[in-house]
């Protein structure tokens, strides 16, 4: 049976849509537990500390604060206080051991503070917990005083739930976007409707497997790994689906049979997609280094994308193709002898850039070295109060306690030494600096537990100074054997973590694209001059969008992840711009020489690649829907790096390089 026969392309659609219901009606997996809060190992200080509490009870705890405060801010006079009071009976039953201690107020006697530690072996109890107590005080409180709960236990159920229904809204506008460019490009709805049909598909297999994936290997997934690992896969099948359509239609008009044009096609865009692909798993497989369970469980999920895109792309959408035949471009049919009406504008442009490569090669070069001027005052630690689009309740409550408390109440340090030692621990915590108040919380006969609030808020600078300088000195307490956690303790590990994760895994990335680049195009001074124009292309859409963040969307910091991600996605995603264009350069400069090959690939490939990375870019951008800034902050950096390297990098900047160095530009390689 023949690679182009109607038959083994419908066997080919049937196998594709019985495996995928296969996969979609598995049982949903069961998630994996995570090996800390913040997904660091058990050698993190913040992690030991969450270890050695567990030892109190069998049962973790997890702390909620009740705020309260008068509507008109006025200070809280006694029948507020009684008000105070009825909330901390009516809650009680649901305290750990029912026990919650007196309410305390603050100087100005505005905002009353009740903390209720709550059993919490899961997440899931957490939002449980906090529903309920949510519920006891709304009821048990009176007019004129709002009560709103913050704390761990706030923001983990809060956290939780900004997720709620956000996998549907991220499908639906993804799904809107891409029709839409779709629409555009093609302006015919079979060619809307089928890599449409395919590529939705491709996501939703893709979220399943990567689940059951994540499960099997021990990783948590979340809101931010499917988030990421969905747009990853509309943008990716997306753009394969429209290099594969070009190359259809450009064989269509020179070809009667449709079948042997989609063989063809297939056959012309094995190679470019191929390595396109393996070029982003690589990259995705080195993010396993990361320190944090979250970073690997986006590489797993991604790496599950990114096969199933090439796989849709290669097979899954010839077939459909086949079996839809000319008419799928109705009603603009190509036939043969057709000449090629899109690549004008790009054949036109390089033919400028061709005349003068150097002075426009300059020009590009400073173009982008000013804006990546821009990044030179980026501040990086996402305090937890900025890490939501929409304030959630856990945030505003935090805000209140924040402007009546030291910042620090909300998310506590916690110290646990040996309670042989606690006297003096607590002795040396109270007289570090930055230190607000230090209480003894909890202990036994071996281990005990102090509560250490700072003066300046979690995730801070002023907070991470604090913390260095309590880890030193409580660490230095003869026989104490402490460790330093709680939220601000955990933020310093995982920003250490980031810094280290960024210093071993970006030289890695630019190491592998390299290498995949030089074994692709058989060239070594053409792989080093594209990694650098990706580079380039990254620094300068840092920068911009930095200023977009602090100016426009008013951002006081970009979270620690965000950098490491976004280089990673720019890099392995950047760079397959320039391989769809170069490979297309190196095959007709076989015949044309480097200067005409290069000018023919852009003309026929300007246009599909410019499509691909618009919708690319429109795709990232709509990471905004999701209600983490961190997400945002992705979804800003690479929407404008794509944009730069498809409009600026990939039509003039690397044309510009073959047009200055000629036959040169392939070295060693000769063509």
């Amino acid at each position: 049976m023949s690679v182009t026969s109607r038959r083994l392309a419908l066997l080919v659609l049937l196998g594709a849509l019985a495996v995928a219901a296969a996969v979609l009606m598995a049982p949903e997996p069961t998630p994996a537990t995570p090996r800390s809060a913040t997904g660091l190992s058990t050698d993190a200080g913040s992690a030991k500390a969450e270890q050695l509490r567990r030892q109190f009870a069998d049962d973790q705890v997890s702390t909620a604060l009740l705020v309260q405060s008068r509507t008109d801010r006025a200070v809280l006079g006694a029948a507020d206080r009684q008000a105070v009071e009825a909330v901390r009976t009516a809650v009680r039953p649901l305290a750990r051991d029912s026990a919650v201690p007196p309410p305390q107020y603050s100087e100005d006697g505005t905002v009353a503070l009740t903390v209720v530690p709550l059993t919490a072996p899961d997440d899931a109890a957490v939002s449980k917990a906090v529903d309920e107590l949510r519920a006891k005080s709304a009821d048990a409180g009176s007019a004129g005083i709002t009560v709103q709960v913050t704390g761990e236990a706030g923001f983990t159920t809060d956290l939780t739930r900004v997720f709620d229904g956000a996998d549907r809204r991220l499908l639906i506008v993804t799904a809107a976007v891409v029709a839409v460019l779709l629409l555009v490009t093609y302006r015919s709805p079979a060619l809307v409707a089928i890599p449409l049909a395919v590529v939705a598909l491709t996501e939703q297999t893709t979220l399943k497997l990567a689940g059951l994936a994540l499960s099997a290997a021990g990783l948590p997934g979340g809101g931010q790994v499917t988030g990421i690992a969905s747009v990853l896969v509309f943008g990716a099948a997306t753009d394969y689906a429209l290099l594969l359509i070009a190359r259809y239609r450009e064989q269509l008009r020179t070809t009667e049979d449709h079948r042997m044009a989609v063989r063809q096609a297939v056959r012309r865009v094995f190679e470019p997609i191929f390595a396109s692909g393996c070029t982003v798993i690589a990259a995705l497989l080195i993010l396993l280094l990361a320190s944090t369970e979250t970073l690997q469980g986006i590489a797993v999920a991604c790496v599950v994308g990114v096969l199933l895109a090439m796989l849709s792309a290669l097979l899954v959408l010839p077939a459909a193709l086949n079996l839809a035949g000319r008419r799928v471009f109705w009603p603009f049919v190509p036939r043969v002898g057709d000449v090629a009406r899109e690549g004008k504008l790009w054949g036109r442009l390089g033919a400028q850039v061709a005349k003068r490569p150097v002075v426009v090669l300059a020009a590009s070069v400073a173009v982008l070295g000013v804006l990546s001027l821009g990044g030179l005052g980026v501040k990086t630690g996402l305090p937890q109060n900025e890490q939501f689009r929409v304030e959630p309740e856990a945030v505003r409550g935090a805000k209140v306690l924040a402007g009546a408390f030291p910042a620090g109440t909300t998310e506590p340090v916690v110290v646990v030494a040996r309670s042989g030692a606690i006297r003096e621990v607590s002795r040396v915590a109270q007289q570090t600096e930055g230190v607000a108040s230090v209480r003894v919380t909890a202990g036994n006969a071996e281990l005990s537990e102090l509560t250490v609030v700072l003066d300046a808020e979690a995730g801070t600078a002023q907070s991470f100074a604090t913390v260095e300088r309590l880890r030193e000195r409580v660490g230095a307490v003869p026989g104490a054997d402490a460790a330093v956690g709680g939220e601000p303790a955990a933020k310093l590990d995982v920003r250490e973590a980031d810094a280290r994760d960024r210093m071993v895994i970006l030289p890695l990335i630019l190491l592998l694209v390299g290498g995949v680049l030089t074994v692709l195009l058989r060239s070594l001074l053409a792989a080093a001059l594209l990694v650098g124009t990706v580079v380039a292309s990254f620094f300068a859409a840092f920068g911009i969008s930095w200023l977009l963040s602090e100016q426009v969307f008013g951002f006081v910091a970009l979270d620690g992840s965000v950098i490491l991600l976004s280089f990673l996605f720019l890099v392995a995603l950047g760079v397959d711009y320039n391989i769809f264009l170069t490979t297309r350069a190196r095959e007709e400069a076989r015949t044309a020489g480097t200067r005409d090959g290069m000018l023919s690939a852009l003309t026929l490939t300007g246009g599909v690649i410019t499509s691909a990375g618009i919708l690319l870019a429109a795709v990232f951008a709509v990471l905004g829907v999701l209600p983490l800034i961190t997400l945002t902050q992705v979804g800003i950096i690479v929407c404008t790096g794509v944009l730069l390297d498809t409009l600026l990098v990939r039509t003039v900047v690397v044309p510009a390089l073959a047009f200055a160095l000629g036959d040169r530009f392939w070295w060693p390689a000769k063509i």
